[in-house]
């Protein structure tokens, strides 16, 4: 999940998301969509936020279902946690808390490292339909916050041969992306 503008600074409000942290918010309801169910966390997920925004980028907070605590279903909460993970940024992978990890590593490195360990997908509005497509069994989704990936990104992406799918007929938020998949995700392993 790329932000282009969120913060890279721990220095935003929490009770302005959208405005002071770059729309975070955006992030931040991915985070949620990855990873709750009704009553339980998808403990076989992880989610990659790319912190692109002023003012030392990249920041990548990286998000691990299988060891996550203290992550609530509100903005807000998980607003504090990835503050707190962009606060203790140093170098290589640092842990900040239970399940939530923080390095400097670009778009460009987080693809790479990721595009060896299954299939690589990137969704886009014009790629194939969804409901056509197999899934390997290991399956990363690559996608950004209200903005596009830019032509430089998109290139790095593409450089990975990664499938590109579309989820529908319109175009959705990326948080709703997320829903969609795992939707999609679920009743193919049921």
């Amino acid at each position: 999940m790329v932000g282009h503008k969120a913060v890279t600074s721990g220095d935003f409000k929490l009770d302005d998301l959208a405005g002071s942290a770059g729309r975070l918010d955006i992030l931040l309801r991915c985070v949620n969509s990855a990873f709750f169910l009704s009553h339980g966390i998808r403990r076989d997920a992880e989610i990659y936020l790319v912190l692109q925004g002023e003012p030392r980028p990249p920041v990548t907070v990286r998000i691990s279902g299988a060891e996550i605590r203290y992550l609530n279903p509100d903005e807000r909460s998980t607003g504090a946690l990835v503050r707190n993970a962009v606060l203790k940024v140093g170098e290589g992978e640092v842990r900040s808390s239970p399940g939530i990890y923080v390095s400097r590593r670009s778009f460009a490195e987080v693809v790479a490292d990721l595009a060896p360990q299954g299939e690589l997908i990137y969704l886009k509005e014009d790629g194939e339909d969804v409901r056509t497509k197999q899934f390997a069994e290991d399956v990363t989704f690559v996608l950004s916050d209200h903005h596009d990936l830019t032509a430089e990104e998109e290139a790095i992406l593409l450089s990975h041969s990664p499938s590109v799918i579309r989820l529908g007929p319109l175009s959705y938020h990326a948080d709703h992306c997320i829903v969609l998949m795992n939707v999609e995700l679920d009743r193919r392993s049921v």
